[in-house]
C-alpha cells in the first residue's frame, strides 16, 4: 500500500495552468485595446470609426485634420493615455501594498496614501504658492511616503507586530484625520479650495501632453522596480523566517517594493487627484483568477486596472454630457460594494 504525498502546509504560490495565462494575457490585450477605442470615440460627442482612424493617422504624422470627429479623436488621445497610464498605476500600487502587508483590503486609499498625497499638495496650494505639476508631484510624492511609513509604524505597535488588521484599522483613522486636515486648510481659503475642489474628486479631464511627460516617466520605473520585486514578494507570502531561509533580504524588498507602490499611488494623485479602489478592486479579481503568485497577480492587474479607468471615465462622458461625471465618482460608487464582499470572504487575523 502506498502513502499518498503529505499535503503542503505553507502558502506557496500555485502556479495557473499555461493555457489559462495565454488567454488572460490574450483577453487583457483585447480589453485595453477595446476600452481605448471607446474612450477615443465616446463622449460628448460620438463618432464614427473612421474618424477614429483618420484622426489617430493624422496624429501620429503630426498632421492637423479639418473634420469635427478627427478633430474630437485627436483632443481626447492624451485623456485616453493618461488614463491607461494612471489605472495600471493604482492597480500596480494596490497590488504591491496587498503583498507587502499580506492584508486583501489594502490599497493606497484604504492605507491613507492618497489621503497624505493630497494634504501636502494642498498645504503647498494654500501656503505656498505652488502651481506647477512638477511641484504637485513632489509634494505628493513626500506626503505619500510619510504616510504610507505612519501608518506601518501606527499598525506595527503591540503585539503581532504589523497584521492585516491593525494596518487596515491605523489606514481607516489616519485618512479620517488626514481628511479633517484637508478641510480645515480649505475651508477659510476660498481660492485654494476653488482650485483643488475639481482635483480632489479624482478623474482624467486635465490631461495634457505636458503631464503626461512628467509623470510618465516616474510611474515607468516604479512599475519595472515592481515587477523585478515579485518572487520576493512571493517569498514574503510564506512568512519572514522562510523568506529569509529562502535568500531573500526582506527589509529591502518591503522598503523597495513600498517605495515604488507609493511612487505609483502619488504620481497618480499629483495628476488626476485621489482616485479611490483602483488599487483595491483590482488585484483582488485577478488573485481570485490566477492565484496567489506575484508573478501573475502584478503584470496582470496593469491592464485591468488600465481598463478599469478608461471604461469608468468614458461612462462618465456619456452618462454626464454635455458636461461630465469624474471617474474618481464611478470608481467609488463601484469599490464601494467589492470592499463589502471582499470584508464578508475574508477572515481577518484577530488583534
Amino acid at each position: 500500500m502506498t502513502l499518498a504525498p503529505p499535503r503542503p502546509t505553507g502558502s506557496a504560490p500555485v502556479a495557473a495552468p499555461a493555457t489559462r495565462r495565454a488567454v488572460l494575457v490574450a483577453v487583457s490585450v483585447a480589453a485595453v485595446a477595446a476600452a481605448a477605442a471607446a474612450s477615443l470615440a465616446f463622449g460628448s460627442r460620438a463618432v464614427e470609426p473612421v474618424d477614429i482612424v483618420d484622426g489617430l493617422i493624422a496624429w501620429m504624422r503630426g498632421e492637423t485634420t479639418t473634420g469635427i470627429g478627427a478633430i474630437a479623436v485627436q483632443e481626447r488621445i492624451p485623456r485616453t493615455l493618461l488614463a491607461l497610464l494612471a489605472g495600471a498605476a493604482l492597480a500596480l500600487s494596490g497590488a504591491v501594498m496587498q503583498a507587502i502587508t499580506r492584508n486583501p483590503i489594502a490599497d493606497p486609499g484604504i492605507l491613507g496614501v492618497n489621503t497624505g498625497a493630497a494634504l501636502f499638495v494642498v498645504c503647498g496650494i494654500a501656503f505656498f504658492g505652488a502651481t506647477t505639476l512638477f511641484a504637485y508631484l513632489g509634494l505628493a510624492l513626500v506626503g505619500g511616503a510619510l504616510a504610507a511609513a505612519f501608518v506601518y509604524v501606527v499598525g506595527s505597535i503591540g503585539a503581532g507586530g504589523a497584521t492585516p488588521i491593525k494596518l487596515a484599522l491605523a489606514g481607516a483613522a489616519t485618512t479620517a484625520a488626514l481628511s479633517s486636515l484637508v478641510s480645515a486648510v480649505l475651508l477659510p481659503r476660498t481660492a485654494a479650495m476653488n482650485e483643488f475642489r475639481f482635483w480632489q474628486v479624482g478623474g482624467v479631464g486635465g490631461a495634457d501632453w505636458t503631464a503626461l511627460g512628467v509623470v510618465t516617466p516616474l510611474l515607468v520605473v516604479a512599475a519595472v522596480t515592481v515587477l523585478v520585486f515579485a518572487p520576493g514578494l512571493n517569498a514574503l507570502a510564506l512568512g519572514d523566517e522562510v523568506a529569509v531561509g529562502l535568500g531573500v533580504r526582506i527589509g529591502r524588498t518591503r522598503a523597495i517594493a513600498a517605495a515604488a507602490g507609493v511612487a505609483l499611488c502619488a504620481g497618480v494623485t499629483a495628476v488626476c487627484g485621489p482616485i479611490a479602489f483602483v488599487g483595491l478592486m483590482v488585484p483582488h479579481v485577478v488573485r481570485l483568477v490566477v492565484g496567489p503568485d506575484q508573478r501573475w497577480i502584478l503584470p496582470l492587474s496593469a491592464p485591468l486596472g488600465a481598463v478599469l479607468l478608461t471604461v469608468a471615465d468614458t461612462a462618465g462622458r456619456v452618462l454626464g454630457s454635455p458636461g461630465e461625471v469624474e471617474a474618481g465618482i464611478l470608481t467609488a460608487f463601484i469599490g464601494a460594494p467589492v470592499l463589502v464582499m471582499i470584508a464578508r470572504r475574508t477572515r481577518m487575523r484577530a488583534l
